[in-house]
């Protein structure tokens, strides 16, 4: 079985699922997980878990991103995106470009964001979508997002091209047309391109024609990302040989079972014990993030076994298990 994260260029006119369903023909596996819908008109990188790495599906699904995205104004469909039913246009000659800059800047930081009908979120068991295709409308609570930073890319009215920066859950289709509401003049979303998702980059992302090559000519390992990558920012530890059960097994390990490694961050190297002494891990890109006193635990053949988190005690309990110890014998 294939194990590891492939970074996909998902292109336009697939579905998230789409994806999984080729992915499973070229690689010739059925464990396989996507972490995160994109809109079938939407592009770009589409994480792509394999075999045991489709534990961190959920973990990649919260992760931060990052989006290009094309902002028409004047335009107001039922989908917030140029693919919708136009409701209404609006003259937007009157809109002075200085007056979009600011109103876009308005959005950067926290603020409460309804999700569109047009999304998965489930109500009483039901895709919004699903009841919208019904012609029905529900009423939807208001999600706190976060605008981390938006980058104004080009300005040439009624089109406005810009990056976003967000937190998980954020409908950039729906920050489109919240934009264009303040303005007065409403407004769509014409364009997404996804850039980023934690450390997976869109310059390094492989559409599925090329996935289908390298497995061909036997190179699938040569674009996928392991496990244990995901994790790099984290400190590491080994488990000694004697104990390695214990840890397969995913018991809790003692001080005394398991070997120090080094942490590596911008600038700076320290041992694991004193990362874990000062409870200062930081995330890939310098953003705080929630490793508080996480680990990673090897055997000392090198393999990747799961994440730990010291409890302060000399004692480290397990988060995430990572390997099969039926796959040791």
């Amino acid at each position: 079985m294939v194990n590891g994260i492939l970074n996909i260029y998902k292109e336009k006119g697939y579905t998230s699922h789409d994806v999984v369903a080729r992915l499973r023909r070229i690689v010739g596996q059925k464990k396989i997980g996507h972490t995160g819908t994109l809109d079938p008109d939407a592009e770009g990188v589409l994480p792509v878990c394999l075999g045991r790495a489709t534990k961190v599906c959920g973990m990649l699904t919260d992760k931060d991103k990052t989006y290009e995205t094309v902002l028409l104004l004047g335009r107001i469909t039922d989908t917030q995106d140029i693919t919708g039913e136009t409701i209404e246009e609006r003259d937007v000659s009157s809109v002075a470009e200085e007056a979009v800059i600011s109103c876009i800047r308005e959005f950067i930081g926290e603020y409460d964001q309804i999700p569109p009908m047009y999304s998965a979120l489930k109500v009483n068991g039901k895709k919004l979508y699903e009841l919208a295709r019904e012609g029905k409308t529900v009423e939807r609570k208001s999600r706190r997002v976060k605008i981390y930073d938006i980058r104004i890319k080009e300005v040439s009215l009624p089109h406005i091209r810009m990056e976003v920066d967000c937190s998980k859950g954020t409908y950039i289709r729906t920050l489109c047309s919240d934009i264009g509401e303040k303005l007065g003049c409403g407004g769509c979303m014409e364009r997404l391109l996804r850039t980023k998702v934690e450390r997976f980059a869109l310059e390094d992302s492989r559409k599925l024609s090329e996935v289908e090559r390298a497995v061909q000519d036997g190179r699938l390992c040569e674009i996928l990302t392991p496990m244990d990558g995901m994790f790099s920012d984290l400190p590491k530890i080994t488990v000694k040989k004697q104990y390695a059960a214990l840890a397969y097994n995913g018991n809790p390990l003692s001080g005394k079972q398991v070997i120090a490694g080094e942490i590596r961050q911008p600038g700076e190297q320290a041992t694991a014990g004193e990362a874990m002494q000062s409870g200062k891990q930081t995330a890939s890109g310098g953003k705080a993030d929630c490793t508080d006193g996480q680990v990673r635990v090897y055997d000392e053949e090198g393999r990747f076994i799961g994440i730990y988190r010291s409890s302060g005690r000399d004692r480290f309990r397990p988060v995430k298990m990572f390997l099969d110890p039926e796959e040791l014998h």
